[in-house]
């Protein structure tokens, strides 16, 4: 199997402002690049700050895409059901020539009830509304007559065709991402039964991947995407303090920022529930070799929510992850020079 590349994931949760945030995320995506990330992925949220900081994946991406020269650019993802499908892949064609063709469209359908509400999606139609979405975004890309023999999407959109990914937390969904040979992500954690909280990641994941596996039409090499948390820190007072701190604001709002509400009486109980890897670089190195899932991805993706511990931290994590945990684990990045940016350099 090819060397598993390496992925940046944010979801823009800073406590700062809307502009900070926006800043930090684009000093976020260049020092990946500097340090030779495959992609940055943009999660789209609507609303609420404390769910996510970013309702406009392609504006966002559009900026970033000035601002790089080769990271690859993804939506994690951008909520179809939400969305009208022709003007997303408008938005999308238009991205894609923008960056040179670095663009990579993550699509699902998951949204919170009241954001359905607010875009006129009534929740229990969620699953049809998007499997419609995904069957006229394709027919859209491939070229086909949109309501009217003369209509055709401009500019083409046929190249995306191989750089769409579904997200799922079923093998249901995971069948479905599979069937038109698009590529799979998986997420960062997913909640367990409530008389299962130990229960491994790898249980509730390892079906869904079986599923995309085996629908995989023949000849069409598979694209996993496992997103993870991990923050990486410099020694492990700086860890048990992060995540003490998130582990914290955690008990005052559970559930904020899109985060898994768990039953936990401590912070490594919290973070082994949340499937979070914090530590040192030889602590998460450990942690992530035992992770089933990981060697059967083609691309892992790095976020550092739900611990968020703030923009510099981020910036050494990003480094860490570059320069000690990517190499030991034997995934790959870019052509760029790694050993070029020094420590620190954040």
């Amino acid at each position: 199997m090819a060397p598993i590349k390496l992925g940046f994931f944010t979801r823009l949760l800073e406590r700062a402002s809307a502009a900070d945030r926006y800043q930090y995320a684009l000093e976020q995506a260049q020092l990946a690049e500097q340090l030779g990330y495959n992609t940055v992925w943009v999660a789209q949220h609507h609303f609420h700050a404390e769910e996510g900081g970013l309702p406009s994946p392609f504006v966002f991406l559009s900026h970033l895409a000035a601002r790089t020269s080769r990271i690859h650019l993804g939506t994690g993802v951008i909520t179809l059901p939400l969305e009208n499908t022709i003007r997303v892949a408008e938005d999308a064609v238009v991205l894609d020539l923008l960056s040179g063709g670095r663009f990579e469209f993550g699509i699902g359908s998951g949204a919170t009830d009241a954001s359905l509400a607010a875009f006129g999606v009534v929740p229990s139609d969620r699953a049809t509304v998007y499997e419609a979405g995904v069957h006229q975004l394709v027919e859209a890309l491939r070229g086909h007559e949109i309501a009217h023999p003369e209509n055709r999407l401009y500019p083409s959109g046929e190249s995306l065709l191989n750089r769409i990914w579904q997200s799922t937390f079923s093998a249901y969904g995971g069948t479905r991402s599979g069937l038109p040979g698009h590529g799979l992500l998986v997420s960062r954690s997913q909640p367990r039964p409530a008389d299962q909280p130990d229960l491994p990641l790898s249980a509730l994941q390892q079906p869904i991947l079986d599923a995309y596996f085996a629908a995989l039409p023949d000849g069409v090499a598979p694209r996993v995407l496992a997103s993870r948390t991990l923050v990486v820190t410099d020694t492990e007072a700086q860890a048990e303090q992060y995540l003490d701190d998130a582990y914290q604001r955690y008990l005052t709002r559970p559930g904020a920022g899109g985060g898994l509400i768990v039953e936990a009486d401590d912070a490594r109980t919290w973070a082994r529930r949340t499937d979070t890897h914090i530590g040192t670089p030889e602590q998460v190195i450990a942690s992530l070799a035992d992770d089933p899932i990981i060697p059967q991805s083609t691309e892992v993706a790095f976020q550092v929510h739900s611990i968020d511990p703030g923009h510099e931290a981020t910036l050494r994590s990003l480094e860490l992850i570059a320069q000690k945990v990517a190499p030991a684990l034997g995934w790959e990045t870019s052509a760029s020079s790694v050993a070029a940016v020094p420590a620190g350099v954040a």
